[in-house]
């Protein structure tokens, strides 16, 4: 069950390149990006890497890493996997999956208890809309 909205991230992407393939037919991709929003109300920069991989039906795996920090330096960290499906010609995507946090900070203390269930579409552009809901 879903429980409150965690974490609301808009980014763009920074970066992407083509790794090589892990089974000589798919390759796995890796996308770099950087985004601004609110993780539990506060105001936060972020940045993340993940990779993925076409699967036999045409979705892609994913799996990232990233990191967050609201303006007066309380940091986060997070760990997340999930599947992609494509949106349509220009290579917009629609992520679901789920994601770990973690944070030293007690403002964000909250998020060591979590685990977070995430929804993140991007367009053709590499701008993205994330958002995590806690999962009950």
């Amino acid at each position: 069950m879903l429980g409150d909205l965690i974490a609301e991230i808009a980014s763009q992407d920074t970066g992407r390149r083509v790794l090589a393939t892990t089974d000589g037919v798919h390759p796995v991709v890796e996308v770099s990006f950087e985004g601004n929003g609110r993780v539990l109300g506060v105001p936060v920069t972020e940045f993340a890497t993940y990779e993925s991989q076409m699967r036999s039906d045409g979705s892609m795996f994913g799996e990232g890493q990233g990191v967050g920090m609201s303006e007066k330096g309380e940091t986060y960290s997070w760990h997340g996997s999930g599947i992609g499906t494509f949106t349509g010609a220009g290579g917009g995507m629609h992520w679901r999956g789920v994601i770990y946090l973690d944070s030293p900070s007690d403002v964000f203390s909250r998020l060591n208890d979590v685990v977070g269930l995430f929804e993140y579409d991007t367009d053709g552009s590499g701008k993205g809309v994330s958002k995590v809901s806690e999962w009950k």
